[in-house]
């Protein structure tokens, strides 16, 4: 097995852990990893509960962001959620589209599909549907989507520019995507970054902000715009498990930092060919 096919077991298995786990659970620990802090509080999530469409049992509390706030939803819209959990940005996306749009959830745990169809259901719901898939390999039809979304969710993934090619493959030309993700500016601590639980838990596997915006423009996109940024603090109960006393100082005095930023970006209406190699497009 690869290193790659290795890291997407880690996170499918931890994320089947975590569709039977409760919202609270999930909150109190890093991204749904697991209890790694005797404190309670929300480390990346936004809160949803005034959001329209927004259905709490469908929140299992994983995101690190509300890119649904932010993606301009219109009704009739065609929208795709990467990583669509329990289905909770696929139910906000289908009070904008309407009756008359389609939300489709994409997932690659099988106990999300799950959960996801079980809340659709009951919904009553017949334009919202989930699909088990890699996001780096969607099964859905090229052109197809108006809007894609995700929350905290690309960080995942070991190859993120598979993603968003994926992603400049399914939108129709002139469409957009709006995404929250976990980045990071300089470098974590070895520890921190290697442990597979922090993988899983949204951190280690987080790239550089700078390096996140390139692949964007690399893969042929236009219009890039950061649309929110907000730091993520890791409480010292967690870091003290990875880093020992004089690590955490330095740590906490250098320019190292986690965010949760959401970008913006359109594919092109007159298409440019993705760039697959080192360097962006022309």
């Amino acid at each position: 097995m690869s290193a790659q096919e290795q890291l997407k077991a880690i996170v499918r298995q931890k994320y089947s852990e975590i569709a039977l786990q409760d919202k609270a659970t999930n909150q109190s620990s890093c991204c749904g990893a697991g209890g790694c802090s005797t404190e309670v509080y929300n480390i990346m999530t936004d809160d949803y509960s005034k959001v329209e469409g927004y259905v709490p049992d469908a929140d299992l509390g994983l995101g690190c962001g509300l890119p649904t706030q932010f993606a301009k939803i219109k009704e009739g819209d065609t929208v795709i959620d990467l990583g669509s959990g329990a289905g909770n940005d696929c139910f906000v996306a289908r009070a904008e589209t309407g009756a008359a749009g389609k939300v489709i959830g994409i997932d690659f745990t099988p106990a999300m599909i799950v959960k996801a169809k079980a809340n659709a259901e009951n919904l009553g719901y017949t334009n919202v549907e989930f699909r088990q898939g890699d996001i780096d390999n969607m099964p859905v039809a090229a052109g197809v989507a108006d809007v894609i979304v995700s929350n905290c969710v690309l960080n995942l993934v070991p190859d993120k520019a598979k993603v968003f090619k994926e992603i400049y493959r399914v939108l129709k030309p002139g469409a957009h995507f709006s995404i929250s993700d976990i980045v990071l500016v300089g470098e974590l601590p070895g520890n921190l970054r290697k442990d597979a639980e922090m993988y899983a838990g949204c951190v280690a596997g987080a790239i550089q902000k700078s390096t996140y915006l390139a692949l964007i423009q690399a893969n042929g996109f236009e219009n890039i715009l950061l649309q929110k940024e907000k730091a993520v603090v890791i409480p010292d109960d967690i870091l003290k498990s990875y880093l020992n006393e004089n690590e955490l100082q330095n740590y906490k005095t250098d320019q190292t930092g986690i965010f949760s930023i959401t970008v913006y970006a359109e594919k092109p209406v007159l298409e440019k060919d993705a760039c697959c190699g080192s360097g962006c497009c022309q």
